[in-house]
Order: C-alpha cells, then structure tokens, then sequence
C-alpha cells in the first residue's frame, strides 16, 4: 500500500528539516574541532584561508537538496 501524496510530501518536509538540522549540527561540531589560530601560531594569511574555506562548505552544505 502507498502513501497519499500527502503523506509523501509531509515525509520530505521531514527529512528535509532533519537534514536541515544535521548539517548545522555538523557545521557547529567542525568549528570546535578546527584548533583555536590563535593559539597556534598559524600566520594571517592561513588564518583568512581556513576562515573562507569554512564559509564555503558550510554555504555549500546549506544548499544541498533531497
């Protein structure tokens, strides 16, 4: 037996929100595992580089669909 397409469409309401929350959850945990720049000594242009790349995915992630 199938689901109506009402239940169909309120399933990927679901699994789209679930995703939704996965990924910034991930996003979150990634920057606590990245160590502090500070407190490391990394130079300011790799600092920058880390920063933007870390923009980039977390957008990229943002937008993924079903």
């Amino acid at each position: 037996m199938q689901p109506t397409n009402q239940g169909q469409e309120l399933l990927r309401e679901d699994i789209s929100e679930y995703v939704a929350q996965l990924q910034l959850h991930m996003a979150l945990q990634a920057r606590n595992l990245v160590p502090a720049l500070n407190s490391t000594g990394i130079n300011s242009s790799r600092q920058q580089m880390l920063q933007e790349t870390q923009a980039v995915v977390e957008k990229l992630a943002s937008r993924q669909s079903l």
